[in-house]
């Protein structure tokens, strides 16, 4: 089973706080300490296992952004650093690297076990297979099927409301904010299509945290975007089959990212793995989903 970055952690932060569309220019840094577990080969990402940030964050292993790739020099998995992390409205990164030890134990083995490696293994889904029609909670407190989206093409994606980083959550929910954009002003695009933006933190994301969160994305205009929660037993199943990974630390959550296409008949036309696709590609697989249907 592969694990894919990017990777985040629930972090202390009120979920009001994400960054909406079209942040403002609000930058933060935090000075932090923790061991590398993994660098990326191309330099640009770094993985940490960070000691707790005092009011903000807690102890946690996460995949950072890195601008300065020079910082790197020098530097391997099981080094013990100090860094600075700098949160923007829009991204974060980590700058002002420096080795201060090395560890020979690395976090990652004490990790817990990820959500979809309990109990039994199901194997993933690939383009083309059906999608089980899973149980939802809808913002409204109703309960929703996959099956009521029939005849429409579905995207979803996975988030939770307290995740505040700028390039994991808020990012799959202002893409789609920017999907629909594109699709509403096209005119020759399909008119069957719909979002559903899905929490795996049932037990903090109610219905009534749910519609609060998704007005900072959609505002007033629910027109095809629908937030729901995902039950414990839904999420279980959908992790392995998806290749989601969504790992919980006492009250916190780790977790990757996936964004799924489903054709008008339920099965999986594609799936975006981690942060780096952009709205205008989600647009494209929705509008060509549309036409693979009709054929």
């Amino acid at each position: 089973m592969k694990y894919l970055t990017p990777f985040c952690a629930l972090l202390l932060v009120h979920p009001m706080l994400a960054a909406p569309p079209g942040g403002g220019g609000d930058i933060r840094s935090y000075s932090a300490r923790g061991v590398v577990e993994k660098i990326a080969p191309d330099v640009s990402h770094i993985t940490i296992h960070h000691r707790a940030i005092p009011g903000y964050m807690m102890e946690m292993t996460m995949d950072f952004n890195v601008k300065d790739t020079n910082e790197l020099s020098g530097i391997s998995p099981g080094d013990e650093i100090t860094f600075t992390l700098v949160m923007g409205d829009n991204d974060e990164w980590v700058q002002n690297i420096r080795r201060i030890g090395h560890s020979t134990e690395m976090a990652s083995n004490k990790m817990p076990m990820p959500m979809n490696m309990s109990g039994m293994e199901r194997p993933e889904l690939k383009p083309g297979d059906a999608l089980p029609d899973y149980t939802l909670t809808a913002e409204d407190g109703k309960q929703i099927h996959f099956s009521d989206f029939r005849g429409k093409v579905l995207a979803f994606t996975f988030f939770f409301t307290r995740c505040p980083l700028p390039d994991y959550c808020p990012r799959m929910n202002n893409n789609f904010e920017k999907t629909r954009k594109i699709l509403l002003a096209d005119s020759n695009a399909p008119t069957n299509w719909q979002f559903l933006s899905i929490s795996f933190d049932p037990g903090f994301d109610t219905p009534e945290v749910l519609a609060n969160y998704a007005s900072v994305y959609r505002g007033d205009d629910t027109n095809r975007w629908l937030f729901a929660s995902a039950p414990t037993n839904v999420l279980a199943d959908a992790a392995m089959r998806l290749d989601l990974m969504v790992i919980r630390q006492g009250n916190n959550i780790s977790h990757n990212l996936r964004t799924v296409v489903l054709d008008t008949t339920g099965h999986i036309y594609k799936q975006f793995d981690g942060n780096q696709w952009t709205p205008q590609q989600l647009a494209d697989a929705m509008r060509e989903a549309a036409r693979s249907s009709i054929l």
